[in-house]
């Protein structure tokens, strides 16, 4: 084992840590030597420049301590980086808060796990701990069980003392469940709290030194619940969308509702605006236990004894208006919450519709019932639809996945309904020669800014119904009917103010525009009678025949292992991804062939190790080329190409996920044929500051004289591409990207910086040019990238842009989708340019 520098061998370092802090600024603790039991320890979630985990062993009479960049591992096979930071005094172990911004370690603090340590009972901690090496057992909250630290050996130049922490295998190692921790353990083992919750407090961490002097206390900072926003409306069709862009959920049969979350308390809002959380006080009570700042949108139903959705309980269910909680029949009530407009303070509208599910089901993890997750299934709508329709159920509701959040009714929102069933104004009522009441009921909608008369309905009432309803209509009385009324219906008629709504299926109207075979279901009181109109389904875009893709089969190749899972998670096989690439082959080779290219290439699955690979190594099937390249030091390396699909696909049988290529082709090598501007965005940036910059940089270059063309990265970034004519070598294209970065970077230092140091990224957009150097790569359009969800990168056009909510919005899913556009008028000659690099 290599020797610890000086300052970190065994001994107190306290005096680093009490220099790095202002401590009239910041609420931690002055280092001091105390004495302790000796046996703590301590995990603070710390997101500081970057999210770590600050591990901490009670040793001495201070917190020896390491930052864990990824946090700890269940999973005996992965070394986890521990970087050893100061020693911090005891009374450290309780912080839990925020370290102001622009101190030492400024941000949220965590207590994300506390307990004891146990050093191993033939080791002897402080000297092993000088020797580089530690083997102990933690009986913590989360960490249990045996684990090791050991320090590596330092690299030159190297600052820092870097360690590694390990789990060994015993009954607490999860090989197959590493991540469980850092995924799962999301809250303060102290207070319950999230990092968001933390984060917006003030004062929020307590001290276990006494008296008045002994450091602040926690205060809760109340935190009101959001306005109420107007909710996306879905349009109504008859046709179902297909593709792996749309995304469908059951149609509950209830009230539309947001709940808007405070600091311990919660509204429920109708769709029009109506406060009805005394209606709904078991979910408002509920939802008050969830993270304030929240506004969530979904469906307040009432469940059966079958567990399905039923409107006339949900009728039965809210009778007698205003409730006091806990009577029985609310323990039907239940709330299925489907979308997610505001996030813990954060305005999240502008993402799309699979991103806010996202966040919505993360909130929702732990939350109290009734509050449920709203869940959705991506592609086979017509499958659910039928599904439904076959249980007796209302529809679906088909969202487009890549589309953000908008106040209005929209076709990004569209409902498909097992049978026909709307609103209506009731406008007076036909009496009944049997019994008491009514023996119909009269029926309008709004059109052409006056009500038209649609039929009656004489259907689905039960005789309390028909008491009930003749009581609220018996004070509405009117001379005359509030419009026309065909002659025939006006005898033994009595006319009321039209006011009323009622929910009634049906059939089909008639081409008189009269109801077919109408049942009435329920009074609506969330829905004012001026907004009742005849609901037409909305014809969708004429469904063009889906392309026969082509597969990793028909190409020839023969797929080991097409079965196993390559991202964990989604669920898609190697088998999928090789499909993919057999499907969109012809779009990648634009790009890609007769390219330099380095592969990255993960044997486990993207959850597991992956590495880049650009030489040849001999594994590769024979489609798989390679070009002789001089590197810097005068050796001469094989570099990967193909020049055919089938070259592709064998990169993909040696479990290639991504492909990224030099900017120029194998002949000549030496001169580039494309520009490339990587825009990456700060942690945390709004893409619409990347879409900001992408248009900027597009009328930067633009005003040099080069046409651009924008692909989305399938990360979080945009890249700006110019194609060139290879007149120009490596150097002169080198030079420009350097030149034009810098300056711009510097004539808006607000938007761009040309530092490729993260701590100059602040709120900005990296504009990078490196990628514009010999040996340098970019991912290729179409390729797919090893992270959450299978995105790609893909070409879009520039108008498109404004409309786009993320730079991952397609999938491997999607290659029917990106076939399709491909070959439209919007993509034509995307990338084709040939033009000569402008002198700068």
């Amino acid at each position: 084992m290599a020797r610890a520098p000086a300052r970190a061998r065994g001994g107190l370092d306290i005096d680093s840590y009490n220099a790095k802090r202002d401590f009239s600024k910041t609420a931690e603790p002055k280092g001091r030597k105390l004495k302790g039991k000796g046996d703590s320890f301590v995990v603070q979630k710390h997101d500081a420049s970057r999210l770590h985990w600050d591990f901490r062993l009670e040793l001495d009479g201070v917190l020896k301590s390491w930052a864990v960049p990824k946090g700890p591992s269940l999973d005996p096979g992965q070394n986890r980086l521990a970087m050893r930071t100061e020693d911090h005094p005891l009374d450290y172990g309780t912080f839990e808060g925020i370290i102001p911004k622009g101190e030492y370690g400024g941000g949220t603090v965590m207590l994300w796990d506390r307990g004891r340590w146990l050093p191993h009972p033939d080791k002897d901690p402080r000297k092993t701990l000088d020797d580089g090496h530690l083997h102990f057992t933690l009986e913590g909250e989360r960490m249990k069980g045996e684990w090791v630290m050991f320090r590596m050996k330092p690299r030159a130049g190297e600052k820092g003392e870097a360690w590694m922490l390990k789990k060994v295998t015993d009954d607490f190692a999860k090989p197959d469940e590493g991540e469980a921790l850092v995924d799962d353990c999301l809250t303060s083992v102290t207070t319950n709290r999230t990092m968001a919750e933390i984060a917006a407090g003030e004062d929020v961490w307590e001290s276990n030194r006494g008296g008045k002097k002994g450091g602040r206390t926690k205060r809760k900072v109340a935190a009101p619940p959001p306005p109420f926003q107007e909710p996306q409306l879905a349009t109504l069709t008859d046709t179902i969308p297909s593709g792996n862009d749309w995304l469908h959920e059951y149609k509950y049969d209830g009230y539309r509702l947001l709940l808007s979350v405070g600091e311990g308390v919660a509204l429920a809002w109708t769709r029009g605006g109506k406060d009805w959380s005394d209606f709904f006080a078991p979910l408002t009570a509920a939802a008050a236990k969830l993270p304030p700042s929240c506004l969530l949108d979904g469906e307040a139903v009432a469940l059966d004894e079958h567990g399905k959705p039923s409107f006339q309980l949900l009728q039965n269910t809210l009778k007698g208006g205003p409730r006091s909680r806990g009577k029985p029949s609310d323990l039907n009530l239940a709330y299925y919450a489907f979308d997610l407009l505001i996030d813990r303070g954060e305005d999240i509208t502008g993402l799309s519709n699979l991103e806010r599910k996202q966040r919505l089901a993360a909130l929702l993890k732990t939350a109290p019932p009734p509050l449920l997750y709203g869940d959705h299934i991506v592609g086979k709508g017509e499958k659910l639809f039928t599904a439904i329709c076959k249980e007796g159920g209302e529809g679906i509701i088909s969202k487009k996945a890549s589309a953000p959040y908008r106040g209005t009714r929209t076709k990004c929102w569209l409902k498909i309904k097992c049978i026909q069933r709307q609103e209506f104004v009731i406008v007076g009522w036909q009496a009944s020669d049997k019994r008491r009441g009514f023996r119909s009921l009269h029926l309008a909608v709004n059109e052409g800014g006056a009500l038209r008369y649609v039929g009656k309905v004489g259907t689905g009432f039960d005789t309390r119904m028909i008491e009930e309803l003749s009581a609220t209509m018996a004070p509405m009385k009117r001379d005359e009917p509030a419009l026309d009324v065909p002659r025939a219906m006006r005898r033994g008629s009595t006319w009321i103010q039209p006011k009323l709504v009622a929910e009634i299926a049906f059939t089909e109207f008639t081409t008189d525009g009269v109801l077919r075979h109408p049942s009435f279901i329920a009074l609506r009181s969330d829905k004012a009678a001026k907004e009742v109109v005849r609901e037409t389904p909305a014809p969708l875009k004429k469904a063009t025949k889906q392309p026969t893709l082509a597969t990793y089969e028909s190409h020839g190749l023969k797929l080991t292992s097409p079965e196993r899972v390559v991202f964990p998670g989604d669920e898609l096989t190697k088998g999928d991804l090789a499909n993919y690439y057999a499907a969109v082959a012809d779009l990648l080779l634009i790009d890609l062939a007769n390219r330099p290219m380095t592969l990255i290439r993960c044997p486990q699955g993207r959850g597991k190790q992956c590495f880049f690979q650009k030489h040849d190594s001999g594994a590769m099937g024979p489609h798989v080329l390679h070009v002789p390249v001089i590197e810097n030091k005068g050796e001469t390396q094989d570099y990967l190409y193909v020049t055919e699909a089938l070259g592709a696909l064998e990169c993909v049988q040696m479990n290639t996920i991504e492909f990224h290529g030099w900017g120029s082709r194998v002949d000549p090598l030496e001169n580039p044929d494309r520009l490339v501007f990587d825009l990456d965005p700060d942690v945390g940036l709004d893409f619409d500051k990347v879409k900001e910059a992408a248009l900027r940089l597009r009328a930067l270059l633009g005003d040099l004289g080069l046409t651009t063309f924008p692909l989305l990265s399938g990360g979080k970034g945009i890249h700006v591409v110019a194609p060139l004519d290879q007149t120009r070598d490596w150097p002169t294209v080198k030079s420009f990207a350097e030149r034009f970065s810098r300056a711009i970077a510097e004539a808006e230092p607000e938007l761009f910086t040309a530092n490729i140091r993260k701590v100059q990224r602040k709120g900005r957009i990296f504009l990078d040019w490196l990628r514009n150097q010999r040996g340098a790569t970019a991912v290729m359009p179409y390729s797919a990238r090893a992270r959450e969800g299978a995105p790609v990168a893909a070409p879009v056009a520039w108008k498109e842009l404004d409309d786009l909510t993320a730079a991952n919005i397609y999938s491997i899913r999607d290659a029917a989708t990106l076939l399709e556009r491909s070959s439209s008028d919007l993509l034509k000659g995307w990338g084709q340019a040939k033009q000569a690099l402008p002198d700068l």
